[in-house]
């Protein structure tokens, strides 16, 4: 029988431990320094910092690691040299994880980006439009590596300017031909003086789901057209690939397009111009706006937060709470050009095949090879993993990657506005190396992307600059949960779930989307839905969803293109039902087999609309929130 401690021992016993359970807290702060020990008083300037203090104690097994590892926090902007790094070292236990967290009450931002000051009115600017002249200031490019840096995207005191552009607001013209042998467009020449020397011109085409970027190489201007000839790679890609090409049509017009990046479209308050070559950074104030205080922001990095293990060695129980990500860049456009296959992710190469026929698809005469786009928080081969009450915003790109060999993960009440492309993309999207349209199905378990959780998290205003992304994006995943979430103000797709066009059995199962509100979504974009899904899913589930509020997209390839639930090739084994929407306007195009659809449609009872979305411990994440645009047109159904 074991002996009862005095009373003074068992008091200090006590003391000891309360002491310990809390004292595997390290602080960081701005204000701090990375000599310092990273406690309350004397907290450290950096989470890498802080990691590492954090990684040492794993090491030598330190004995205040019993309960965990908090790295709390404190209020402030935290500006990034490099990317956050979570390391399979850093790795926690069910009885020991690592969580970063904001301190109590505050607000930690994690930035991506740089403040440009300095500003002053411009003086005599080559090029500049006549109406800009004495409106536009100008101030200097922060150095990277003792270079310019370049950035695609600006935002003046938290609101994101508009790369000078031809058409101004929501505008767009409409190609006249597309020559695909000699990879040449030939458009309207608009009456703009000197735009045959802007060196740095691009072309957004408008192509069906997506939407590409091309960089000008040459301009041969003929009377009143133009035809463009274009940089490699985005070049031969965009005429080689067959889909989506542009669209050429005389009943629904050509693929509209506008011209961008050019000191000579400077012409409107809210335009900003970077001059790379010259270090130089120009904007056109709006009203309100004083540059001298205003506080403006170009992005720096494009990560913010690497958790990346090994197949042999994931990252485990780490937990991210109350951060706040910002302020991320977005530079392939820029430098190779940008050409989507679909929901953003961008083709290395991609052709027709002269003979058709794969071992999978004997009809298939389409091939590409896919890339995926830059992310803010970026996970690969981690289990465990919880982001909760984040807010990501002023993103460029992705905004959150969980990918390849992630498991048991959860993301939860987090916030998505001002995301350049996909709010939370999840799972593998056919590798570099594999053909897109090819089932994947690895024998080793490791690498699956299974049992995510994506639950009560708000996202709006998302695919805002590459509008062929989508809300959430999940390729080939397994045991996803998708609900309660909602979703709005979206250029495409509010939900898409699976790749590779095919109904061969495949790493994809038990998938339910469940009980989200998806509203206001297809602003640019048609062939499109609110939930949308490719490829055999046995055991997956389309359930209670509350799907309102598609936009009238004006340069839609198919006006009438656009459905509420959309199951696309090869979708198979689904189970869809009890979905509320304004009426049965769906597309289920080559299905496989196995899909029973039942009671969906506005006959489905209104506790369906009531219970869907946001639950009501996570609505205060839609205060203050717009999550519509009441001035883009909603598409009326025809009767």
């Amino acid at each position: 029988m074991m002996k009862r401690l005095p009373l003074c021992l068992t008091v200090v016993f006590l003391l000891i431990f309360t002491i310990s359970a809390h004292s595997a807290d390290i602080y960081v702060s701005p204000a701090g320094a990375d000599n310092q020990d990273g406690t309350i008083s004397r907290p450290l300037a950096t989470v890498n910092a802080a990691l590492r203090m954090a990684r040492e104690w794993r090491r030598l097994n330190d004995p205040r690691i019993q309960r965990g590892i908090r790295i709390v926090v404190k209020g402030g902007n935290y500006f990034l040299n490099e990317p956050v790094f979570i390391r399979p070292e850093d790795t926690g236990t069910a009885d020991s994880p690592t969580t970063i967290e904001a301190a109590p009450g505050e607000t930690p931002v994690i930035s991506g980006g740089r403040n440009i000051t300095g500003w002053k009115k411009a003086g005599s600017v080559p090029g500049l439009p006549a109406a800009a002249k004495g409106k536009v200031w100008i101030a200097d490019v922060p150095l990277d590596g003792g270079r310019p840096a370049e950035f695609r995207q600006l935002w003046i005191n938290g609101q994101k300017a508009v790369r000078a552009r031809d058409r101004n607001a929501d505008s767009m013209s409409r190609i006249l031909s597309w020559n695909k042998t000699d990879q040449t467009c030939r458009i309207p020449w608009p009456a703009i003086k000197g735009l045959t020397n802007a060196p740095s011109l691009e072309m957004v085409i408008h192509q069906w789901w997506a939407i590409a970027i091309l960089r000008v190489k040459e301009i041969s201007v003929q009377g009143d057209s133009a035809q463009l000839f274009f940089h490699q790679p985005e070049s031969r890609i965009q005429s080689e690939h067959p889909w989506p090409a542009p669209w050429i049509s005389k009943e629904t017009g050509n693929s509209a397009f506008f011209l961008t990046n050019a000191v000579q479209l400077l012409d409107q308050p809210g335009e900003w111009f970077l001059d790379i070559g010259a270090g130089k950074v120009y904007y056109w104030p709006r009203n309100g706006e004083d540059l001298s205080t205003a506080r403006v922001i170009a992005p720096y990095q494009e990560t913010l937060l690497r958790l990346e293990g090994t197949i042999d060695h994931p990252v485990k129980y780490v937990n991210i709470k109350g951060l706040r990500f910002q302020h991320t860049g977005w530079l392939r456009p820029s430098r190779q050009g940008h050409v989507p296959h679909q929901a953003g992710l961008y083709m290395l190469d991609a052709y027709k095949l002269k003979v058709p026929g794969t071992p999978d698809k004997k009809s298939l005469e389409n091939q590409a090879w896919v890339g995926r786009p830059a992310a803010a928080v970026d996970i690969r081969f981690a289990h465990n993993i919880g982001i909760e009450n984040c807010l990501f915003e002023h993103l460029a790109s992705t905004a959150l990657d969980v990918g390849k060999g992630t498991q048991q993960s959860i993301i939860r009440g987090n916030l998505f506005d001002d995301i350049g492309g996909t709010a939370i993309l999840a799972g593998v999207f056919s590798e570099e190396p594999v053909e897109v349209h090819l089932p994947y199905d690895p024998a080793d378990q490791r690498e699956w992307c299974r049992a995510i959780e994506i639950t009560n998290n708000l996202i709006t205003n998302a695919t805002n600059e590459d509008w062929g992304c989508v809300g959430i994006g999940a390729g080939f995943v397994r045991d996803m949960l998708i609900a309660h979430n909602e979703l709005a103000d979206l250029s495409y797709t509010g939900i898409s779930v699976g790749w590779g066009w095919t109904r061969t059995l495949n790493v994809m199962r038990n998938n339910r989307i469940l009980a989200n509100k998806i509203h206001h979504y297809g602003k640019h974009m048609y062939d499109v839905a609110a939930v949308y899904t490719l490829s055999a899913q046995p055991g997956s589930v389309i359930s209670g969803n509350y799907i309102d509020s598609i936009y009238k997209a004006p340069y839609a390839h198919l006006p009438d293109h656009w459905f509420y639930l959309y199951t696309d090739e090869g979708s198979s084994f689904f189970n869809v039902k009890d979905n509320w929407t304004p009426s049965e306007k769906y597309l289920q195009n080559a299905n496989g087999p196995g899909n029973i659809w039942t009671n969906n449609g506005p006959a489905v009872k209104d506790s369906i609309r009531q219970q869907a979305g946001l639950e009501p411990a996570y609505r205060h994440l839609l205060q203050g929130r717009k999550t519509a645009d009441k001035n883009w047109p909603i598409n009326q159904e025809k009767k």
